[in-house]
């Protein structure tokens, strides 16, 4: 049997075994596919005592950045964010992919959000890189970071000057934003603004995507819809960066379709709906 698993620290709320093993169902695909506790010192000897029986790993934290290291390629996404994600077991060594990217491109489709000009990320952590990739690949030419130190915002300006984007700081002390499109929040889950921000942000925010998923509603997204405001979680994100991941694990590419993929992808939201019955 191919074995594939997703690895973390702690790992036991995921939802990846739920989505990937949907997939291979659906796919007739004799894959497994676990979810395993593995923190930032042990990942690089946990890659090297795999057998060929492995075909690929799934990454979460505190993992991506030991991942891109442990990885001997990376794909474009990794290169620009740093962080992977998904480890292709290849004979040559480990190839890294971020398809996290890709899970907020395809997230902010599903509202229509296919093209904008400007946009805003609250935080300035490491899901932040991802989100600012996004935009980018969105058109975005201006995105207004909004962080608890303005310090933290400098590496994703250089990143944004990478990207052909600009990125200015923005404060949680505030209480008036400009307007965007869209905002995306890459905060913890537990997180909370000042009553002033959380207003502010709402009011100008457009579309929230909130990546997280296991801690919903979360205090911003609360704030979206006391204004009004469409609020999303990360769970359509977390859909396609897996849909991502088992192209790459089945076809070795991200960009390879998988056969019936629009029934595919029902089937994994089928499962997220319900996934004690997974």
């Amino acid at each position: 049997m191919t074995r594939c698993a997703v690895l973390g620290s702690p790992i036991a709320h995921s939802l990846s075994p739920v989505l990937h093993r949907a997939a291979y169902a659906e796919l007739g695909l004799d894959w497994s596919y676990d979810a395993i506790e593995v923190d930032e010192g042990g990942l690089a000897g946990f890659v090297a005592g795999l057998d060929a029986s492995w075909r690929g790993l799934s990454l979460t934290m505190p993992l991506k950045g030991a991942a891109f290291r442990a990885a001997a390629s990376h794909d474009r996404a990794a290169e620009l964010t740093g962080a992977v994600n998904t480890l292709l077991l290849d004979p040559a060594g480990p190839r890294g992919f971020n398809t996290d990217v890709g899970g907020i491109v395809r997230a902010l489709a599903d509202d229509a959000v296919t093209a904008l000009p400007r946009a805003r990320v609250v935080g300035a952590g490491a899901t932040a890189t991802s989100a600012l990739v996004a935009l980018a690949e969105l058109g975005a030419r201006e995105v207004e970071v909004v962080a608890r130190r303005p310090e933290a915002v400098a590496p994703l300006r250089e990143l944004g000057a990478r990207l052909g984007l600009g990125v200015v700081a923005g404060s949680f002390d505030a209480s008036g934003y400009d307007d965007v499109p869209v905002t995306i929040a890459t905060l913890p889950g537990d997180a909370r603004l000042p009553d002033a921000a959380a207003a502010g942000l709402a009011r100008a925010g457009g579309l929230l995507l909130d990546v997280v998923y296991g801690h919903w509603p979360t205090a911003l997204s609360s704030e979206w819809e006391r204004h009004g405001g469409t609020a999303r979680s990360g769970l359509g994100m977390l859909l396609y960066q897996a849909l991502l991941q088992i192209r790459i694990f089945r076809n070795g590419d991200p960009g390879a379709t998988l056969p019936g993929e629009r029934v595919l992808v029902d089937a994994m939201r089928r499962a997220l709906e319900d996934p004690h019955a997974a």
